[in-house]
C-alpha cells in the first residue's frame, strides 16, 4: 500500500535531535528518505515551522520548512516527493499588516510544491478565527488551499490549550464555508469535539498526526494505550465519513512503522487506502501533478 504522509516536519532545529532519537531516527532529510524508501511513502507534507523569509510587501513572513539544502526564494528546498504548508506567526499580525501578510504568502502559492496554510494556536495565543487571519483564509479560498490548524495538546507547558481546543475550528468553517480546514492530530485528547465538528461541518477534515510519540513497543502501546485507541476508534465511526480523514505521523515525534501499524489498527481495513492515501491527494489538491512528476 502506498502511503502519503499528510503532516510531518522537516525542520532543522535542536530539540528535534533528541526528538528523533527517541523515536529511532536521525532528523535529517537523508534519514527521511530512507524512512519513505522503506515504508512505501510516496509523498509527505511538512508544516513550515521556521522563519526565515525576506519581507517584500511590510507584512508577516511565512514559516518555511529548512532541513535540506539552504533556502532562497528563487530555490525551494524541499525534495520532489514533498510539499509543504506555510506556517503562520499569529502573534506578529495585526489589523494594519493582515492584507500585507497575505501579500507574503501568496507570492509563495506559485511553487508547486506549496500546498496550504498551517495555524498554531496553542503556540501562539491567537484563536483561529480571529479577524487577523481572515486574509489569509480569503487567500486559501481563492487559491482552493486547505488550512491545517494544529489542535489539542501542546509539546511544553507554555502553550494555551483554550486557543487549541478543536472546538475553535468550528466558528471559523461557518464563517468560510467554502474553505477546506484539517483539524491536526484529531484533537487529542478531545477526540469526542474534533470529531463533531468534523461531522456538523462539510468543509473540516481531520489528520491522525502526533498521538503517539517516540518507539515502543507494539505490544506495550496496545496494552497501555487500549482505552485511548478505542475511544479514536469510536470517534472516527462517529463521523461516519472515512474521506475525511487523513493519516500523518507528526514525524520526527514518532517511529514509522510502529505508528503506520497503530494507525492500520484504529482504521478498519476497507477505508486503508482512502486513510493512507487517496484522501491526502484530493484535500491536498496539488499532490496530484507532484506525485506524476516523481512517480508516486
Amino acid at each position: 500500500m502506498k502511503i502519503i504522509d499528510a503532516h510531518m516536519h522537516y525542520y532543522n532545529v535542536d530539540g528535534f535531535v533528541q526528538v528523533a532519537a527517541n523515536a529511532g531516527y536521525e532528523n535529517t532529510a537523508a534519514c527521511w528518505q530512507k524512512i519513505c524508501e522503506e515504508n512505501n511513502i510516496a509523498f509527505s507534507v511538512a508544516m513550515g515551522n521556521t522563519n526565515y523569509t525576506s519581507s517584500k510587501y511590510g507584512g508577516v513572513t511565512p514559516r518555511m520548512i529548512d532541513l535540506a539544502a539552504p533556502f532562497d526564494e528563487a530555490h525551494y528546498n524541499q525534495p520532489q516527493n514533498m510539499g509543504y504548508c506555510m506556517g503562520v506567526n499569529s502573534e506578529a499580525i495585526t489589523e494594519a499588516n493582515a492584507e500585507k501578510t497575505a501579500q507574503e504568502f501568496e507570492r509563495f502559492i506559485k511553487d508547486p510544491h506549496c500546498l496550504g496554510i498551517k495555524l498554531y494556536p496553542g503556540y501562539n495565543a491567537v484563536y483561529v478565527n480571529d479577524k487577523r487571519h481572515w486574509p489569509l483564509f480569503e487567500l486559501a479560498r481563492a487559491y482552493n488551499m486547505p488550512v491545517a490548524i494544529h489542535t489539542g495538546d501542546t509539546a511544553w507547558p507554555s502553550g494555551l490549550l483554550k486557543y487549541s481546543h478543536p472546538l475553535t475550528v468550528d466558528e471559523a468553517a461557518v464563517a468560510f464555508p467554502d474553505v477546506t480546514f484539517v483539524i491536526a492530530h484529531c484533537g487529542c485528547p478531545w477526540f469526542a469535539d474534533a470529531a463533531e465538528v468534523a461531522c456538523k461541518n462539510a468543509n473540516v477534515c481531520i489528520d491522525l498526526s502526533g498521538l503517539v510519540e517516540g518507539n515502543p513497543k507494539p505490544l506495550m502501546l496496545l496494552e497501555r494505550q487500549r482505552g485511548f485507541l478505542r475511544q479514536l476508534h469510536t470517534w472516527l465511526n462517529y463521523i461516519g465519513n472515512y474521506e475525511k480523514i487523513m493519516y500523518g505521523s507528526d514525524w520526527p515525534l514518532v517511529n514509522i512503522p510502529l505508528y503506520i501499524w497503530m494507525i492500520s489498527h484504529v482504521v478498519p481495513e476497507c477505508y486503508h487506502e482512502d486513510v493512507f492515501y487517496n484522501n491526502a491527494v484530493r484535500i491536498y489538491s496539488k499532490i496530484g501533478k507532484l506525485l506524476e512528476k516523481c512517480g508516486g
